[in-house]
């Protein structure tokens, strides 16, 4: 009995519906083509955003899972276990060429002499390589004319423009190829 009454009910939702709208036992001449096209548009753009969306995923992962070695291989280089380590990525040629740079010694952001080490390659073991790197005055935007002490692959790559300033740390890390 419940069962007649709840298609009685289902019956009487579709009888409410614009004619347009209802379900049909069959297509009107000369409209199953164009509702046939319009669905398989519907298809494909959704599988476009699908795919699009499982990119973006993943390139963000990757993105996320390269910093985190990054950070890992700076601490690990310099023996200094900092947390405001900034990270500047190459955005503009897409490579995965990252700069990282922190604190030689304890102190607020910036506000001292920085290291920075330029890390490329494949992530092996939790870390990534850092091929060279240069050191940044404190309270300096990390621009070419700024840089100094530049070693490994810095040196020819010509990144650096400034003078050593005196007293200025300047001794390649260890551990990073010169």
């Amino acid at each position: 009995m419940s069962g007649a009454s709840a298609a009685a009910r289902r019956g009487d939702f579709w009888e409410r519906l614009p004619e347009p709208l209802r379900p049909r036992e069959q297509e009107r001449r000369g409209r199953g083509d164009l509702r046939r096209v319009e669905s398989t548009l519907l298809v494909l753009a959704f599988l476009l955003f699908a795919v699009a969306i499982v990119n973006d995923v993943v390139l963000s992962t990757h993105v996320a899972t390269r910093i985190t070695a990054d950070l890992r291989a700076w601490r690990t280089l310099t023996g200094h276990d900092y947390h405001n380590i900034s990270v500047e990525q190459d955005l503009k040629g897409h490579t995965t060429r990252d700069v990282l740079c922190g604190n030689t010694s304890p102190g607020p952001p910036g506000a001292l002499p920085q290291v920075c080490l330029i890390m490329t390659g494949p992530i092996v073991h939790g870390t990534r390589a850092s091929h060279g790197g240069f050191y940044l005055a404190p309270f300096t935007p990390d621009k070419r004319i700024n840089r100094y002490a530049c070693f490994g692959s810095a040196v020819a790559a010509g990144l650096c423009a400034a003078p050593t300033p005196t007293g200025a740390p300047h001794a390649p890390v260890s551990g990073a190829d010169g």
